[in-house]
């Protein structure tokens, strides 16, 4: 029997119809709109697209976006004098620097100088301590995004063998992390991990976010188990993932498509995580 297809738009939508309303709730009490900011650096056209796409998304749902559009031959210090601008500015509320940054931008520097409470992809120190110590506030959003994916297949992780494959700042370990909380018990694996598909085969989650397009078959994957595919990759004129979708889905339990499973998830958790950036920095004005 094939899997049932974890369609993230379905439930993205589900959780923006939500947050019209919360948004409104908020703009009527305190008289001003969450702000999302995005910084884009360079002409990479999937970069752009992207910020476009969340921009729309903002717009839809009551939440005002700004896009500050900079040269790929911005310096590291003109790049975060504009961070600091964004900071200083109580009328932005979160700050998202689009990712990849051009090679003479460190990414750690700019997410060390986010104002923590404005850090919508919560990969500031910070707010990757408090995850990592368990009093999470800001939380990436892929990972918020694969949590509410697995919810929606019905999935209750406590006492589960959780496998994520991929060890990222983005993905891999905040959502261990996130997983762990719910009390799965959380294997990571990597480059360096011997015998994959002997983990992979352990799994009743799997959470796949390693960039390799493909790369975990129908063999690799335990007859029954939840795969999150968070792979986005361009092959011969098509967008795949991580997971050879068309044999393990003859496999799996559930299973998120790539296009239209992780990505727009990832698109309204960032929104969601505007709006309580917002509600962070009103409490802190009080």
């Amino acid at each position: 029997m094939a899997a049932r297809i974890l369609d993230g738009r379905v439930v993205a939508q589900q959780r923006r119809a939500q947050l019209i309303e919360q948004v409104g709730v908020f703009t009527a009490h305190h008289g001003v709109a969450p702000c999302l900011a995005a910084v884009l650096a360079g002409a990479n056209p999937a970069s752009r697209q992207y910020v476009e796409t969340k921009a729309r998304a903002a717009g839809k749902v009551g939440i005002r976006s700004e896009t500050f559009q900079l040269a790929d031959d911005t310096s590291e210090g003109d790049y975060l004098a504009l961070i600091d601008d964004l900071n200083r500015r109580q009328d932005v509320h979160g700050i998202l620097p689009q990712l990849p940054l051009p090679s003479q931008i460190d990414p750690q520097r700019v997410f060390e100088r986010i104002d923590p409470r404005k850090d919508v992809d919560g990969l500031s120190p910070d707010n990757a301590g408090r995850l990592a110590l368990g009093y999470p506030r800001l939380i990436p959003s892929t990972p918020l995004g694969i949590l509410a994916l697995i919810d929606y297949a019905g999935v209750g992780l406590a006492g589960t063998q959780v496998v994520v494959v991929g060890r990222s700042n983005i993905v891999g370990k905040p959502v261990a992390l996130l997983t762990l909380a719910r009390h799965a018990t959380v294997m990571i694996c990597h480059s360096h991990t011997p015998e994959l598909a002997v983990r992979t085969r352990m799994a009743d989650v799997l959470i796949v976010a390693i960039g390799r397009p493909r790369a975990i078959r129908a063999e690799m994957v335990k007859p029954g188990a939840v795969v999150i595919d968070v792979g986005n990759s361009r092959v011969e004129g098509k967008t795949v993932g991580d997971v050879d979708f068309d044999g393990v889905k003859e496999v799996a339990g559930a299973i998120t498509p790539v296009p239209g499973g992780v990505g727009p998830m990832t698109i309204a958790m960032v929104l969601e995580n505007t709006l309580a950036a917002a509600r962070l920095q009103v409490e802190a004005e009080r």
